[in-house]
């Protein structure tokens, strides 16, 4: 089975870009799934039940959603065997830019917009400078000049990565994204498989619910601003 994962800052885009890609597959004899992650709430798997494709729903709650996503994983890897799926491809509440969801070895994109700001991909972190696509939306919306100073500033984060320009509502761009998922690597577990790059280094008091503020709350692994 081919694993997919995608991520982004929230409103990048990441539903529709699937969503059209999805599409692009439909003449493929293939069967797709999609995991959502998401924190508290989300309407996104409807658009994927809509299509008709498999899809499963993942909720953090009070926990991180990306690190939610690590512990399961998985467990949605062996569901997406037992349904027979061809492609399975995850998509991440994309709620903090430190994060990355990226596996070696496994196909990933990072979804980000032009509308974010010229200097947004110097922001994102790992989740942006590991992946092995970038996909920019909303290139529609703002002028070549924009796009192309955008673009450059992935480029200079990401400078192995592959760049796509997708629209989310005509779906111009995505059969290139989907023949990229068919040339993924396939699996049968994901034994011996790591991140690309670590967690964030936690573990500290307020992780585990505390909310009174003071030093004399502040336990566990913290940093302190030198003021």
């Amino acid at each position: 089975m081919r694993l997919i994962t995608v991520s982004g800052p929230p409103s990048s885009g990441k539903t529709s870009v699937i969503g059209k890609t999805i599409e692009a597959l439909e003449k493929k004899a293939i069967e797709l799934a999609v995991i959502k992650f998401d924190c508290l709430s989300t309407a996104d798997e409807l658009i994927y039940e809509k299509k008709g494709i498999k899809t499963k729903l993942g909720l953090s709650g009070s926990l991180c959603p990306d690190h939610y996503f690590v512990n399961n994983i998985d467990a949605c890897f062996h569901w997406g065997l037992k349904e027979n799926v061809d492609i399975l491809i995850t998509e991440s509440a994309g709620l903090c830019n430190r994060c990355s969801p990226h596996i070696k070895g496994i196909l990933s994109v990072c979804v980000i917009d032009n509308l974010s700001g010229c200097h947004t991909p110097k922001k994102i972190g790992p989740m942006l400078k590991f992946a092995d696509i970038v996909v920019i939306t909303k290139g529609d919306i703002v002028s070549q000049a924009e796009r192309e100073v955008f673009a450059y500033n992935v480029k200079m984060v990401n400078p192995k990565a592959k760049i796509l320009h997708i629209n989310g509502i005509t779906g111009q761009g995505a059969a290139e994204l989907g023949r990229l998922f068919l040339s993924a690597n396939d699996y049968q577990n994901l034994d011996d498989k790591k991140l690309r790059f670590t967690m964030p280094a936690a573990l500290c008091s307020y992780c585990l619910g505390e909310t009174m503020i003071g030093k004399d709350y502040h336990i566990g692994n913290v940093k302190n601003m030198k003021l």
